[in-house]
């Protein structure tokens, strides 16, 4: 069911200085970019060999912000079948976070709480298909 890492996102106050911060660290300008009321709410970069995601999301919207429950970074990995993979780990003991949510063409994501607290993230990622595709 899971098939690799697809993005790990980090949450921040002042996204335009995580920006210019993470921009300096991996000394890579980000790829794409959301903006919400003319400031950046969500940015990412490409990173590695293999294109690994890093986002960069407005802490508001993190999951500390939705639930006494769970906090800290999310980690999508890539599923084919998205709403399969939700309802297989919610069978298995998992409640659900944040709904399947289309967030740009390709790009489907959700993600469960599991039993011990963590949020994990499940992404249906075009991009990830597609360096699989050429790595093959």
């Amino acid at each position: 069911m899971l098939r690799g890492l697809t993005t790990v996102t980090f949450f921040a106050e002042d996204v335009p200085a995580a920006v210019a911060w993470y921009t300096e660290v991996l000394g890579i300008e980000p790829y794409f970019a959301r903006p919400e009321q003319g400031t950046p709410a969500y940015v990412e970069f490409r990173v590695g060999d293999y294109q690994h995601e890093l986002g960069i999301l407005d802490a508001r919207f993190a999951p500390h912000a939705r639930t006494e429950q769970a906090a800290g970074a999310v980690v999508y990995w890539h599923v084919d079948e998205l709403e399969d993979g939700v309802e297989r780990l919610i069978s298995l003991g998992a409640t659900l976070h944040d709904k399947p949510t289309e967030r740009g063409p390709g790009y489907v994501t959700a993600s469960v709480v599991d039993p011990f607290g963590n949020v994990l993230g499940l992404m249906f990622n075009r991009h990830y298909l597609d360096v699989v595709e050429t790595k093959a």
